[in-house]
């Protein structure tokens, strides 16, 4: 694997990238969480980025969206370089993060949720309300769009399978303006069909021009949408690889510990 920053996706290469990581290093006093790690997503594609627990997949998304600062290394978004002080700046250029654990509350409607922080107001002899029609309509339209067809906006997120709540996330986070998407491990509390829903999104939001960084450990599902693929171990990037430049089998061994992992299932007589 080499670092590639031409994107291939049936499609002529964009420009250039939307952001680029160069070099990031991230230290916790002693501790070298990230030693030095490039990666770019360029408009339109999923880009998987792999690991195992404790490779790094964490704290470098953290630094992309502006939870960490780098301690060296340089952001560039649309090509120009950027320092994010906390998550709200990258939000405002267009990063936005999908997390493992949603930010939502069950009990209230699927509509309240998508607007959570973003409420439409609408006034009524002077006072502000809750525009509720606006946020109805826009709600109803936008999960259309991804394919999930709510019983109404009114319906309680509870509700609704891990996938579909996953669903109202992407939705959310690219109707309120997300250039690039980070997706925390969508799929790995989920069942074959809500990872299925799942995937089918990020094949839509690709399609859309957004770029899309797919956190995951599981090979499987990066190979169903991935159009490129990086490896971090212990914090260093393994490297880079288009679709098409590497095999299931061959991303899983990086992944898993290539040479150490060999050597172990030998001394299990294959069991590994």
């Amino acid at each position: 694997m080499t670092e590639d920053t031409t994107f291939h996706h049936g499609d002529p290469a964009p420009s250039k990238p939307l952001i680029e990581m160069k070099n990031i290093q991230k230290h916790f006093g002693s501790v070298i969480a990230l030693a030095g790690v490039s990666v770019n997503v360029y408009p339109g594609e999923c880009h998987c980025l792999l690991g195992d627990n404790g490779a790094g997949k964490s704290t470098f998304i953290k630094t992309m969206s502006g939870v960490h600062r780098p301690t060296s290394g340089e952001i560039l978004f649309e090509g120009t370089p950027m320092s994010f002080d906390d998550p709200r700046d990258a939000i405002a250029a267009g990063i936005a993060t999908v997390h493992q654990h949603l930010a939502m509350i069950p009990l209230m409607s699927v509509s309240r949720n998508f607007f959570m922080g973003n409420e439409p107001v609408k006034k009524i002899a002077g006072i502000p309300f809750f525009d509720h029609d606006y946020a109805n309509k826009v709600t109803m339209d936008e999960m259309r769009k991804m394919g999930i067809n709510l019983r109404g906006p009114d319906q309680a997120v509870g509700t609704l399978s891990g996938g579909e709540r996953q669903t109202v996330a992407i939705a959310r986070a690219v109707h309120f303006g997300a250039k690039v998407l980070i997706l925390d491990e969508p799929t790995s509390a989920l069942g074959v069909r809500q990872t299925a829903n799942v995937l089918a999104t990020i094949d839509k939001v690709r399609k859309q021009g957004i770029g899309v960084v797919f956190i995951t450990h599981n090979v499987r599902h990066a190979m169903a949408v991935g159009d490129r693929f990086t490896v971090l171990n212990r914090g260093q990037t393994l490297g880079t690889a288009k679709r098409g430049e590497i095999t299931q089998e061959e991303l899983q061994d990086l992944m898993a510990g290539g040479q150490e992992l060999a050597t172990l299932e030998g001394s299990l007589d294959g069991t590994v």
